[in-house]
């Protein structure tokens, strides 16, 4: 089985790559795809509030840390791992993967590399891919436009667009739908995966109190973001794995 490395980061905090980070978790766990988590949040580790057991805390930029992340690949017993870059490290993160051949090893094919990029409305985004173009030949590459804030992506002529994409014939792209904003605080707030909210269950795993309208919000999102993931290869690729696995054995 080979290992899939997902990344999930942005150059520009506050665009929503943590929220994404969780809901590829949960999509993950809920289609049975093994997963391990690693937060470069160092110290205090944003994603591992709402996926504790499977989350670990880490320092990206320190080489034990980036060992325990890559030289783990082939002994961690599970299909994907997942981590979260710390804002603003995304473009040294993928040059620390290029210096140590780590990309060179994805495009090679000894494991399996995708980077999921939060980008927000602002030109300075476009500016983001413009400078990550050099690194992702032979990269799973998928733009994520993020909604869920009521953002907006008028600023963006086609013209201008069209000339940041062109160095990325590869690329694919997907929207991040937007969310209540009392349904996004409180699902924040309670700390839970948005599968665990949605079925009205607390940290503890027992009984929530969770507003049945907001579950009915956060169900109605999850359902919509299901729909963009699952037009990406990658995500139906690993999404049918545990199904076919399945059917084996039950043969």
């Amino acid at each position: 089985m080979k290992s899939t490395v997902i990344l999930v980061g942005a150059d520009k905090g506050g665009v929503g790559k943590t929220t994404l980070s969780r809901a590829l978790v949960d999509y993950l766990g809920r289609k049975g795809v093994s997963t391990r988590a690693f937060d470069t949040e160092y110290p205090r580790g944003t994603l591992k509030r709402f996926h504790p057991a499977i989350t670990e805390v880490i320092d990206f930029t320190n080489v034990a840390d980036q060992m325990k992340v890559l030289d783990t690949l082939d002994t961690s017993g599970v299909r994907v791992t997942l981590v979260d870059l710390k804002a603003g490290n995304l473009s040294i993160a993928l040059d620390t993967f290029d210096r140590i051949g780590a990309l060179e090893a994805a495009r090679t094919g000894q494991f399996d590399l995708a980077l999921f990029h939060v980008i927000g409305s602002a030109i300075a985004s476009l500016e983001e891919i413009n400078e990550l173009a050099k690194y992702m030949n032979g990269i799973d590459y998928i733009i994520a436009r993020n909604f869920i804030n009521e953002t907006n992506f008028f600023e963006w002529d086609q013209k201008t667009y069209k000339k940041y994409f062109a160095k990325l014939n590869a690329a694919h792209e997907i929207d991040i739908p937007r969310l209540n904003a009392m349904a996004y605080e409180q699902v924040d707030l309670a700390a839970v995966p948005f599968k665990d909210f949605i079925d009205n269950k607390n940290a503890q795993g027992e009984a929530g109190n969770f507003s049945f309208v907001l579950r009915g919000y956060v169900r109605k999102w999850c359902h919509d973001l299901d729909e963009q993931l699952e037009k990406l290869k990658l995500i139906q690729g690993l999404a049918a794995a545990p199904a076919a696995a399945g059917a084996k054995r039950a043969g």
